[in-house]
């Protein structure tokens, strides 16, 4: 049996930088730290800053006065932001400034009189936050069905923004159906699926083309980019399975295989997709090889606060960080 191994796979720049928020809010201010809803869409990141002081909570009433809390890479509505005014708690957003962007989209074309199509997962922490943002504004599309029969109110101008998070593919699905039913309209200059997003599909895809038999999907069951890698490869006929680790890999699915792939969503660290090659080398794994698609070199800055008092406490946050300019 051969691996072959996606590049780039696990971390990207926004939950690079999120855990680095807490990892750095931690040493600096001390225990605890609160940080509000998962801090990434991964459980092994979670446990990993649980033990280390981060107190993971549902929503921001659960924070003493006065505390510190961070918000989740995924966003949040303006609501939140005014509880923790209220709270007098000091504040520290981890929020993608990709997810950031289709926020500052969602005010920009409103005031510009748009109403807004908002492809995405009901439910999910990021849909949330941005839905939160003009509530009134902003109608959610979940798939094909709903572009089809969704209410919108007429005469309005038409604006589709996107969770950043979603497959290529899906979107294009509900965005052709969109496209039929709303000959005008209109989409922002850039796209909002994000880069390492995209990045990771295209490398899924070029796997399937090298001849995986079954995908391997290193992430954690809410992470969403994780479950997209898992849809991009069962649409291209291959098998493809969501597992959190090691221990989640049967032998049955490699009985037949001689080619495995694998990859990691978003939010996964490097060393669980290590231990997933361990364990694929107990199975019988001979070679492991890249599948090189992209080189990532993105590296977004920490909040200017957390960055101050890192300066003034003389604390490395690492070169990256420390360099960040994009």
């Amino acid at each position: 049996m051969k691996v072959i191994l996606a590049n780039p796979r696990g971390f990207c720049a926004g939950v690079d930088r999120a855990v680095k928020i807490v990892e750095l809010a931690i040493e600096v201010y001390g225990t605890p730290v609160y940080v509000r809803r998962e801090i990434v869409h991964n459980s092994h990141v979670v446990e990993d800053l649980r033990s280390r002081g981060a107190v993971f909570v549902e929503e921001l009433d659960e924070v003493p006065e006065g505390g510190l809390a961070i918000l989740s890479a995924h966003g949040v509505a303006p609501i939140v932001f005014d509880q923790a005014k209220a709270r007098s708690l000091r504040l520290l957003d981890a929020t993608c400034p990709l997810v950031t962007k289709v926020h500052l989209e969602v005010h920009r074309f409103v005031r510009q009189g748009y109403h807004i199509i908002l492809v995405g997962h009901k439910g999910h922490d990021e849909v949330i936050g941005t839905l939160g943002e003009s509530p009134e504004n902003v109608v959610l599309v979940e798939n094909v069905e709903q572009a089809r029969t969704v209410d919108i109110p007429q005469g309005r101008r038409l604006m589709v923004l996107t969770q950043t998070t979603l497959s290529m593919d899906d979107t294009n699905d509900v965005l052709e159906a969109l496209r039929e039913r709303f000959p005008n309209l209109e989409f922002p200059p850039t796209d909002d699926i994000c880069y390492a997003t995209q990045n990771r599909q295209d490398a899924v895809k070029e796997m399937v083309a090298r001849g995986i038999d079954v995908l391997l999907v290193v992430g954690s069951h809410n992470s969403s980019n994780a479950a997209r890698l898992v849809e991009v490869a069962e649409s291209r006929g291959r098998r493809g399975y969501l597992i959190d680790g090691p221990d989640d890999v049967r032998e049955a699915w490699l009985q037949d295989a001689q080619t495995v792939g694998v990859t990691a969503g978003a939010s996964t660290p490097e060393a669980v997709v290590q231990a997933v090659l361990d364990r694929l080398k107990e199975s019988g794994a001979e070679s492991v090889e890249f599948c090189t698609t992209a080189e990532e070199d993105t590296v977004f800055q920490l909040p200017v606060l957390l960055k101050q008092a890192v300066a003034e406490r003389g604390i490395s946050a690492g070169p990256a960080f420390e360099t960040a300019h994009s």
